[in-house]
C-alpha cells in the first residue's frame, strides 16, 4: 500500500498540533502522537485538503471522524501510559484507535456498523496498527475474561447513560472517558476508585456533539 504523506501534509499537521496546544492540550504524549499519525489517511481522498482543519467529516454509515480537538481532549483525559489495555467503543474511521496505539496502548476496539468495521479493520491492518478489532455492541463491551479488565475505556459516541457493563469491565483505579447526554453531550471522566458506584469520581469537561451510541438491536 502506498499511502502518501507529503511535506505539505506534515506542515498542516504541525499547524494542527500548534492549534491544539493553544486550545489547552498540554499532554505532550498526545500532541506527539497526533503529529505522527496522518489524519488524511483515515478520510476520503476528496477531503485531503481539509484533513487538518478542526472539523468533523462523514466517513460513511452515518458516522463521522471526530474533530482533532475532540480526539486530543479525550486522549488527554484518558491519561494513557504505554502497555495499558484500552477498550475503545466506536472504532469509526480508526483515527482515534491509531493515536492511542501510537501512544503505546494495547487497544481493543468495538464497532457496531459492519460496513465500517470491515473497511476500518482492513485499513488498520494495512497500516500495521496492531489494535484488536471486534464487531459488536459497545454497550456490552468485551465480556470474555481473557480480554478485560481494562485500564482505560474510551467511548467515542454519545451515550444516554453510563453503561454498567463497561464500568464492570474497568479495573479499580481505571478511568473511563465518555460523552453523556442526548443531543448535547457532557464529556465525563470517571475514575473508578472502588467497585461501588459511590466510589466513582465523576469530572465534567464541557459540552460536545457526537453521533449517538446505539445498542446491538440497531447494528447494521
Amino acid at each position: 500500500m502506498n499511502r502518501i504523506d507529503t511535506y505539505k501534509h506534515k506542515g498542516q499537521r504541525q499547524q494542527m498540533v500548534d492549534d491544539l496546544r493553544r486550545r489547552g492540550i498540554n499532554d505532550e504524549r498526545v500532541l506527539k502522537a497526533m503529529n505522527e499519525v496522518p489524519r488524511h489517511w483515515f478520510m476520503d481522498s476528496a477531503l485531503d485538503s481539509s484533513a487538518y482543519l478542526d472539523k468533523a467529516f462523514p466517513i460513511g454509515c452515518e458516522q463521522t471522524i471526530s474533530h482533532p480537538s475532540t480526539v486530543a481532549m479525550q486522549s488527554q483525559l484518558l491519561d494513557v501510559a504505554p502497555d495499558m489495555k484500552v477498550l475503545e467503543i466506536g472504532t469509526g474511521s480508526g483515527y482515534q484507535t491509531a493515536v492511542l496505539c501510537r501512544m503505546g496502548a494495547k487497544v481493543f476496539t468495538i464497532e457496531r456498523q459492519k460496513g465500517l468495521f470491515d473497511k476500518t479493520r482492513k485499513l488498520l491492518k494495512e497500516l500495521r496498527i496492531t489494535a484488536r478489532c471486534f464487531l459488536g455492541d459497545g454497550y456490552q463491551g468485551l465480556t470474555e475474561a481473557d480480554y478485560g479488565p481494562f485500564d482505560r475505556i474510551i467511548v467515542t459516541c454519545g451515550a444516554p447513560e453510563i453503561p454498567s457493563a463497561l464500568m464492570a469491565q474497568l479495573k479499580v483505579g481505571g478511568i473511563m472517558v465518555i460523552p453523556l447526554g442526548d443531543e448535547q453531550h457532557e464529556m465525563l471522566r470517571i475514575s473508578k476508585n472502588g467497585k461501588k458506584e459511590e466510589d466513582w469520581q465523576v469530572e465534567k469537561f464541557g459540552t460536545y456533539s457526537f453521533v449517538p451510541m446505539l445498542d446491538g438491536r440497531q447494528m447494521h
